[in-house]
This record gives C-alpha cells, sequence and structure tokens, in this order.
C-alpha cells in the first residue's frame, strides 16, 4: 500500500497512529484527514510534522465530494476510519452531531471508498477499509462473581490470560449490540454501515472494538488527563455516583500496534476486540491518580484525597466494561506490552511534564489559532 488515509489523526488515539505509521513505514505516504474540531489538536504531531512521507488535509469526514476527490488525487489504498465525535456527556447533550459524524461521516467515507475502488483496474485488490469502534456498542455487564467471592478476582480469559476482573462474563466479538447512550448508539450504527458494505458490495472491511485508552495527548474532559490536572491545581475531582462503574483500561501506544497490526493482517470481514484485561473501578482509578500525582509532586501521602466530590450519576451510566480480546491475541499475536501501573506512571509524567500543552488546550488557544490560520487562506 502506497497511499493511506487516517481519519481523526490530530485527535488522541489517531495521533498516536499517524506517528506510528510516519516513523515504521517511511515508504508510505500517510495522510492526516482531521476536522480540527475541539479535540483535534496539530501540536500532537509537531515531531512528525516535516516527514516528507506525512500529509494534513483539514476536511469534514461528511464531505463526501472532498473525501472522494482527495482519494482520486492522493490514489489512496486504505483507510483507517477513527474520526468521531467520543464523549457520552456531549452525545447526551447533543446527539444530532453525534449521529452527523459518527454515521453519515462514516457512510460518505464508506460510499467514497467503494466508488474509487471501483473505478481502478484492480478493484478492490490490495484495498482495505479499516473501522475502529468502541466496546460501548456492547451496552453493559453485570458485576457477578464466582462461589461467593468478591470482586475483583482473579480469572481466565479464553486465551489463557490471568487478570484481575468485576464479573464472569466479558465482550466478544459474537454478542448482539446493545447501545445505551447516544454515542454507543451512533458508533453501532456505523460499525452496521461498515458490515454492510462488505456483505452488499464487497467492500474489503475490517473493525474492531476497543476498550478505554489512556496516555499523552488525549483531551483533558476524560477522566484520567482532567483528574492528573485537577490535581495538580488543586481543583475538586467530580466522581459520577460512588464511582463504582468498572472501565477496561489499554495504553495508547499498545492500541496503536494492535491498529498497525490488524491492518496489515487482519482478515478481510472480520471484527477484533482490543482491550488491556485490566479492570478498575472508577474510584479506584482516582485514588491511585492522587497517589501518583502527590507522590512526583513531592507532596504528603493522600494530600488531595479531599478533593474527591461525588456528583449525580450520568443518566444511563452503563455499570461494567471488560473486553476479551483472546480472539487478537490468538489469531495474530497481539497483547498489551505495559501493565497498568507502569502505564500510568508515564502517563501522569507525562501530562506533568507537558503542561504547557495541558493550558494551550484548556485555555482553548489552539482553536483560536487554527480559525485565524485557515481563515487567511
Amino acid at each position: 500500500m502506497n497511499s493511506i488515509i487516517i481519519t481523526g489523526g490530530a485527535g488522541f488515539i489517531g495521533s498516536h497512529v499517524v506517528r506510528l505509521f510516519v516513523n515504521k513505514y517511511p515508504e508510505y505516504k500517510i495522510i492526516n484527514l482531521d476536522k480540527l474540531t475541539y479535540a483535534g489538536n496539530l501540536a500532537n504531531l509537531k515531531d512528525i510534522e516535516d516527514r516528507p512521507n506525512y500529509k494534513f488535509v483539514r476536511m469534514d469526514i461528511c464531505d463526501f465530494e472532498g473525501v472522494l476527490k482527495l482519494m482520486q488525487d492522493e490514489h489512496v489504498d486504505g483507510i483507517i476510519h477513527l474520526a468521531a465525535e467520543s464523549h457520552v456527556d456531549r452525545s447526551i447533550k447533543d446527539p444530532f452531531t453525534f449521529a452527523q459524524t459518527n454515521v453519515m461521516g462514516t457512510l460518505s467515507l464508506l460510499q467514497a471508498a467503494k466508488l474509487y475502488w471501483e473505478s481502478l483496474p484492480e478493484g478492490y485488490e490490495g484495498k482495505r477499509f479499516y473501522h475502529i469502534s468502541t466496546d460501548e456498542v456492547y451496552g453493559a455487564l453485570a458485576m457477578t462473581h464466582p462461589e461467593g467471592i468478591e470482586p475483583p478476582f482473579t480469572t481466565k480469559a479464553s486465551s489463557g490470560k490471568h487478570h484481575l476482573a468485576y464479573g464472569e462474563k466479558f465482550f466478544t466479538e459474537d454478542l448482539k449490540y446493545q447501545p445505551h447512550s447516544p454515542y454507543s448508539a451512533a458508533k453501532a450504527s456505523s460499525d452496521h454501515f461498515v458490515r454492510a458494505f462488505h456483505d452488499t458490495y464487497g467492500l474489503p472491511t475490517v473493525v474492531t472494538n476497543c476498550s478505554n485508552n489512556y496516555g499523552p495527548y488525549q483531551f483533558p474532559e476524560k477522566l484520567i488527563p482532567l483528574f492528573i490536572n485537577n490535581i495538580r491545581h488543586r481543583k475538586p475531582l467530580p466522581v459520577y455516583g460512588k464511582g463504582e462503574n468498572v472501565r477496561d483500561w489499554l495504553y495508547v501506544e499498545d492500541h496503536a500496534r494492535a491498529i498497525d497490526l490488524i491492518f496489515h493482517e487482519g482478515k478481510i470481514a472480520e471484527t477484533y476486540n482490543i482491550g488491556g484485561f485490566n479492570e478498575w473501578k472508577n474510584i479506584d482509578i482516582i485514588h491511585v491518580l492522587i497517589n501518583t500525582v502527590d507522590r512526583i509532586l513531592g507532596r504528603p501521602e493522600g494530600a488531595d484525597l479531599d478533593l474527591i466530590t461525588y456528583v449525580t450519576d450520568r443518566a444511563g451510566h452503563d455499570l461494567r466494561y471488560a473486553i476479551d480480546s483472546s480472539k487478537l491475541q490468538r489469531e495474530l499475536g497481539w497483547e498489551p506490552s505495559l501493565q497498568f501501573e507502569e502505564g500510568i506512571e508515564k502517563t501522569v509524567r507525562w501530562y506533568l511534564d507537558n503542561q504547557a500543552w495541558m493550558d494551550n488546550v484548556t485555555s482553548g488557544d489552539y482553536q483560536r489559532y487554527y480559525e485565524d490560520m485557515y481563515a487567511k487562506r
């Protein structure tokens, strides 16, 4: 493959995927297609912006004509589709935007890929449309425990990998979808469109559903960067309900490695779940963040525990997500490289060492800069 579009490449996960591909595959041309909404920031890619095999294009994925022309002009062989509205709270307040971007934007990309690739002499040969989705489309899992043992308990996934869990069931690729928020409903719909384009037109597609990511460059509306920044500045830490909700956490660079592997070696029309085998209650994550930030900043242990503030629970808040990524491990040999303790240490230190990046994002200065820059063009 010579030319690949990565949508949402200025965002959190997308920037890590763009960086990995630009550095690892100098023979590829990597086209970062991003609308630069509030979650997109080209400062995430300052280290590779001048590479000869990298190109940035500011474009809305809903712009079908623009996407089709870009594919024709750049002779695009593959699409890695990460662009999406992804914050559940925002989806509750504005479901229309989520439907427009996540559903219609994905449909725009699918149709553009179909028309362009079908026009080529080789057709779909050597082409791939890779759609990145979320574990939230599966709904919620119960917090159950065997033989009276209270969670968390050590369990074994079908891959044979042992880990701590808060329930006996996990999200597997064959589960039916049960989305509970406008965000997950929009992502579920986009997943169905991707599979329908394979089944109807033969488009070479692959879908992955991933658990919660954490790491550098995440927009600070999400729990981990938000709370690191709040702890640093002694601001309240708003916790939904009692903080009992459980999530499976994966370091973002491990997700990027999985995307690389699946893009190149995954089977057409398959679905792969990507998870960290790493379940944590929200309140326990918050305690880890407080202890880590306080230790690094030289504060007394537990000095910032008083910042925890319990607030009314989110509407439709799913209790537990837990991915079983045994299929990916079994078929392609992928597994997470970092234990959570190591990953969270790296993450906390990155945000504490990059306060200028955080200040630029939280102030909104980066958005005004891009608007001014593109207005002059």
